[in-house]
């Protein structure tokens, strides 16, 4: 049978094309294209086959002996699939973003070989089956994506490079340290709903407590928690479309992904409750967000602010974690979706702003509206659901982590949430009076791209933010339809966790 394939299929989907494309030449500029969308549309094709099957209760795993005792296994659940299809439809965007964006680019063939690495490392880490195969794609990620930072090769850029490789392989060190003891204390520990720790001995309790430490301070340093956030910010020096893929799909996107892996299935959430491990990591990262959100107010670089908005929003997923019963899981596992396309959205713009008008500040937006409006409303709607404003994604979020929080028993995180958003509208509202409200420059930056018609920029860079920035609307608008991302994590949430009722 082919299902045990499928999941293999995804990753070579991306993993092959990115062969391919490494050693194009420059002026293949078609095949190179045409690669990149084969494999995009091909991956999306799978994942729609596994997500019908999974709707049926149907099961897809792939599993290879490495040694005795030790397996490869990829595996698409639900879960798997809520985070490999946020990545697979966001990578084709992003891919048809970068085509426009590199037009006329040096090296663009080694670029989008490492950018195929970069979505095959990040559809493993979804699909991994068990602690050893996360780690494997995990660490692949780190690598593919180092020279996507370093790509400009600036002495900047290669700084930032250095400071992403200490932080992300000084992470992997302690996760690898805890996944080793780990299977020295549990042997090959596979996700499963529910846990797979809870029948131990309680004499081991201790050590459990030590490698849980040690498994989110290594999933911590990719998701960006407070304080192992300080590469996150650095890596901006990345070209726009590196940005929204690191932001976005893939590192600390990984890095939350982990997180929500080890708490629900490899300790289990009653299990990790019982060991106290849940309050501590709510407080670690509620501090992130509000930390993320103060400094991101002080940022006149715009993908700056955008970054520590990143280190603040992530957190939310973190944090719904954490919240002892299912409202709470809904909040957390729909932010992921949620603020991927939100975020993808406002670095699209970003590049949008930077490429055709040379702008790179908050302070040089003034009228940047009435030149650019479609990237300007696309970056509106983002920001708004980033605060939070109805009927956005980013409203439905933050309702049902609110909600969760009253259902745990943990009232003052709604202190954080009413204190993130107000910090959120204090850091993007500024930016859209001065694009809306304010009279425009004299002259722009740099404005490299005249206007072409009713285009106000390159079509490539223009539809992918409208795009996303439709879908945040749209998903807020009906989350509570069939198949919506709130619809999938209450499938997830009844199926794995915890036994939701509507």
């Amino acid at each position: 049978m082919i299902d045990p394939w499928l999941p293999a299929l995804v990753v070579l989907s991306s993993f092959l094309p990115g062969l391919v494309i490494f050693f194009l030449a420059e002026e293949r500029i078609r095949l190179r294209t045409a690669l990149n969308l084969i494999g995009a549309f091909a991956k999306i094709a799978l994942i729609g086959v596994m997500l019908w099957g999974v709707l049926n209760d149907h099961e897809y795993v792939f599993r290879h002996t490495v040694l005795p005792g030790l397996d490869l296994v990829l595996k698409a659940d639900a879960l798997a699939l809520l985070f490999v299809t946020l990545s697979a439809v966001l990578w084709l965007f992003t891919t048809l973003y970068a085509i426009g964006y590199l037009e006329g680019a040096p090296n663009r063939s080694r670029f989008f070989g490492f950018f195929s690495l970069c979505v095959t490392a990040t559809v493993g880490v979804a699909m991994a089956g068990n602690l050893f195969t996360f780690f494997l794609f995990y660490e692949l990620l780190t690598l593919a994506t180092y020279p996507l930072v370093v790509h400009r090769g600036t002495e900047k850029a290669l700084r930032a490079g250095h400071i992403y490789l200490a932080y992300t392989l000084g992470g992997g060190a302690l996760l690898l340290i805890g996944t080793v003891w780990l299977y020295g204390v549990a042997g090959q520990v596979d996700f499963a709903p529910g846990g797979t720790l809870s029948t131990l001995t309680p004499d081991t309790a201790g050590q459990l407590q030590i490698i849980f430490l040690l498994l989110i301070a290594g999933l911590g340093v990719k998701a960006a928690l407070v304080p192992l956030h300080g590469w996150l910010p650095m890596a901006m020096v990345a070209p726009a479309p590196v940005s929204a893929l690191l932001h976005a799909v893939a590192v600390v996107k990984a890095g939350a992904f982990g997180i929500v892996r080890v708490v629900y299935e490899v300790y289990g959430i009653e299990f990790a409750q019982s060991l106290a491990l849940l309050l501590p990591l709510a407080i670690a990262a509620s501090i992130t967000i509000i930390w993320g959100s103060l400094r991101a107010l002080f940022q006149d670089d715009l993908k700056r602010r955008l970054a520590y908005s990143t280190v603040s929003q992530v957190a939310y997923i973190v944090l719904g974690v954490t919240l002892f019963g299912p409202l709470g899981t809904l909040g957390g596992l729909v932010h992921l979706v949620h603020q991927g396309i939100m975020k993808i959205t406002l670095f699209f713009c970003a590049g949008n702003y930077a490429e055709t008008l040379g702008i790179h500040k908050v302070s040089e937006m003034d009228g940047v509206g009435r030149r650019m409006p479609w990237t300007t409303l696309a970056f509106t709607l983002g920001a708004f659901g980033m605060i939070g404003v109805p009927p956005l994604a980013g409203f439905i979020s933050k309702w049902y982590l609110g909600l969760g929080a009253l259902e745990a028993g943990m009232p003052w995180v709604l202190a954080v949430l009413a204190a993130s958003s107000l910090l959120n509208a204090a850091y993007f509202l500024p930016i859209l009076h001065r694009a809306w409200f304010r009279p425009p420059s004299t002259a722009w930056p740099h404005e490299s791209i005249p206007q072409r018609g009713r285009w106000e920029t390159a079509p490539l860079l223009l539809l992918p933010p409208l795009a996303t920035a439709a879908a945040t609307l749209v998903v807020g608008l009906f989350a509570a339809s069939d198949f919506s991302p709130l619809d999938w994590a209450k499938l997830i949430a009844d199926r794995e966790y915890l036994q939701w009722t509507p």
